[in-house]
Formats: structure tokens, C-alpha cells, sequence
């Protein structure tokens, strides 16, 4: 029995690592035969695909639910956003909705991000301090579970009303939008599209092997501790706080670059995409693809994203109602998500295998319960 396990466990590491193989190979040809739009389309999926491997390492690794993670990718875009916004100004404009709002002078914040440097430090390290901070304060006080969930949802709602109320700074509701270069390359063009595209897919393999790589050391053995039982771990001398924390902030810093890569496919940022709803949406994504698989909450992100887009674009009033009956399918039928499928299909074959192999037995083993009765 345990070589048949161990057999098991070496063909599903070995299926598991061919599907990689054969999908990271599927992402290279992208280009070669798929139109513009929908490159364009996969570029955004694959730039969240970055966030879902964060909120897989903070909330299916560390066990830390936030509802709260479009804070962290929305600090990104809008580092990079106002960089797109300032850059293609002349000396002395402001941008449109600053002129509407009766603004004569570019605030100084603004102004810090027209050099590309700052723009792309801040895409990291400004969702990064925000997310180290937050953790900071609030696992220290030892607030977890659902309370955590909460405040979290709290922020997000929060930050998405002042974004919408700042209109004379952030755009308002409408956002940020009509940037035309970066770096001296025109965003419209479709060599620099192209290459944007291999740019976020490089990133999205970084960010998968470097979570892969963290989950096998110590820091991932203690993590994965934590989830499983903090007070033990904290009764064993280790600090939950500073190991969540850490987790956390690189979770904010994979958020913040996702944001960033999102809006060079798309366009746009504004507070719709990153409220209370989006970061549900984010939750669903990774918890179809099953929260502990770093390729599954990957794949789930590209099915989902791209069924968002097809089913709205039929039927928009639909994606709601298939977005909630997707989770409650999750849920209640697949509790590992999509990843768990293979090992659900391998469970099933193994116990075919024991009860043929139980066959034949004499005696009353094979008995009914009846007859075992009268045979007494």
C-alpha cells in the first residue's frame, strides 16, 4: 500500500510539473495567435494572476483572509498612473480634471512622480509599507479571523470613498485615464503591447518561484505553522506577528505590481476596480482555483476573468449570480478548488483498486450483515 501511495504522489509532482511546463508553453506562443484585444485581455489576466499568488501565500499559506487586497493593487496603479498622467504634460500644465476642479499649481506629490524612478520605486514600496503597517498594527494586538477580515473591508471601502471624493487630486470616479507614453514609447503601440505582455509574464513567473521557493524554507514551514495553530507556535517561542507581517507585505508588494501591469494592458484606474466588490472578486478567483496551489489560483484567475468577460459582455446583469453560485459550488462541492480535482480522480481509482483487491475473500468478510446473522 505504501508504494502504491508513493507512486501516487510521484505521478501527480510529475503531472503537476508537465501542466506547468505545458502552459508556461502556451503563454509563450500567446502572441503568435491571438488578436490584439484579446492579447490585451490576457496581459490584464495574467497582471492579476500576481495579486492571486499573493492572496494564495497570505491567505491559503499564513490563513490570513483579507478583503482588502484591491487597497494594495490600487496604490500600485495609482503610482503609475500619475507617473502616465505627468509625464506627457508640458511644463506649467495640470491635467484635465485638476483644470475642472479649479486647480492653478500640480500639488507636490504629484509632481515627485514624473520621474520614471519614483514612479516604479513607488509602485513597490508604496503598497508595501501601507500592507507591513496595517499587518503591523493589527497582529501585534493579536487580531486574526474574521475581525481581521473585516477591518480589511473596512480600508477597502474606505480608500475606493476617498479616491471618489478627491476628485480634484485622484480623478474622481472616473479615474485615471488617456495616457499616451512611458519611458518615450507610445502605450498604443503594438510592438510596445507585445512587449509589455512578455514583461508581465516574466514578472508572473518570478513572483510564482519566488512564493514556490519561500513556501519550501523555514519561514513557509513556520507560516504554514501559524495557520494551523498559532498559539502552539507562539508557545514555542517563535513571534506570529513578525512572520504574518512579512507575509503580508510581500502580499501588498505582489499586489502593487500587479495593479501597475494591469493598467499598461488596460488603460485605466479608477475606484470602481478596487473596492469592496473587487477584492471579493479577487477572494473567488483564488478559492476556485483552490487557495493552496499557486498554478491553480493562476489558472482560476485566467478561466474566471475571461468567463467575466464573456458572460458580461452577453448577459451583464448574469455575472453576479454565476460569481456567487461559482463560490457556493467551491464551497460546498470542491473545498480545494480546482487543484483538488486530480487527487479527488486519484483517490477514486486508488479505492477501486483496494475493493478489487478485496474481492474473493472466503468466509463471512464478504458476507451481508443478514446473513453473517443467520450463519451464527
Amino acid at each position: 500500500m505504501e508504494n502504491t501511495e508513493v507512486e501516487m504522489s510521484n505521478a501527480a509532482k510529475w503531472l503537476r510539473r508537465s501542466f506547468e511546463a505545458l502552459l508556461l508553453f502556451v503563454l509563450l506562443l500567446a502572441p503568435h495567435y491571438l488578436s490584439s484585444y484579446n492579447l490585451s485581455l490576457l496581459g490584464r489576466f495574467l497582471a492579476l494572476s500576481i495579486l492571486s499568488i499573493g492572496i494564495s501565500l497570505i491567505w491559503g499559506w499564513g490563513g490570513i483572509l483579507s478583503l482588502g487586497q484591491g487597497v494594495f493593487w490600487g496604490l500600485g496603479a495609482y503610482a503609475l498612473a500619475m507617473h502616465l498622467k505627468v509625464v506627457g504634460l508640458s511644463p506649467g500644465d495640470l491635467p484635465d480634471f485638476m483644470l475642472w476642479s479649479g486647480l492653478d499649481h500640480l500639488p507636490f506629490w504629484w509632481s515627485i512622480f514624473r520621474s520614471p524612478v519614483v514612479a516604479i520605486v513607488g509602485v513597490i514600496l508604496v503598497p508595501t509599507i501601507a500592507a507591513a503597517g496595517l499587518a503591523w498594527l493589527v497582529f501585534n494586538r493579536r487580531v486574526s479571523g474574521v475581525y481581521f477580515a473585516l477591518i480589511t473591508q473596512a480600508l477597502a471601502l474606505a480608500f475606493s470613498t476617498l479616491l471618489i471624493s478627491q476628485q480634484a487630486y485622484t480623478g474622481g470616479f472616473n479615474g485615471l485615464t488617456d495616457y499616451s507614453t512611458i519611458l518615450g514609447y507610445s502605450v498604443i503601440d503594438p510592438s510596445f503591447q507585445r512587449a509589455i505582455y512578455w514583461i508581465t509574464l516574466a514578472v508572473l513567473v518570478l513572483a510564482f518561484l519566488l512564493c514556490k521557493w519561500l513556501l519550501q524554507t523555514n519561514f513557509g514551514k513556520v507560516l504554514v505553522a501559524i495557520r494551523d495553530g498559532e498559539a502552539r507556535v507562539r508557545f514555542l517561542g517563535y513571534n506570529p506577528a513578525g512572520y504574518k507581517t512579512l507575509a503580508f507585505a510581500l502580499g501588498g508588494a505582489l499586489a502593487g505590481v500587479s495593479g501597475a501591469l494591469f493598467i499598461l494592458h488596460a488603460g485605466v484606474i479608477s475606484p470602481a476596480m478596487i473596492g469592496v466588490v473587487p477584492s471579493i472578486e479577487m477572494l473567488i478567483a483564488v478559492a476556485v482555483g483552490g487557495r493552496t496551489s499557486l498554478i491553480g489560483v493562476v489558472v482560476a484567475t485566467l478561466a474566471v476573468n475571461f468567463g467575466k468577460d464573456w458572460i458580461s459582455s452577453a448577459i451583464p446583469e448574469a455575472w453576479l449570480f454565476v460569481m456567487s453560485g461559482l463560490f457556493i459550488f467551491v464551497v460546498a462541492v470542491l473545498p480545494q478548488g480546482l487543484a483538488g480535482i486530480p487527487e479527488l480522480v486519484m483517490g477514486f481509482v486508488s479505492s477501486r483498486k483496494k475493493t478489487s483487491g478485496s474481492t474473493g475473500v472466503s468466509g463471512t468478510e464478504d458476507c451481508p450483515p443478514i446473513l453473517v446473522a443467520e450463519k451464527e
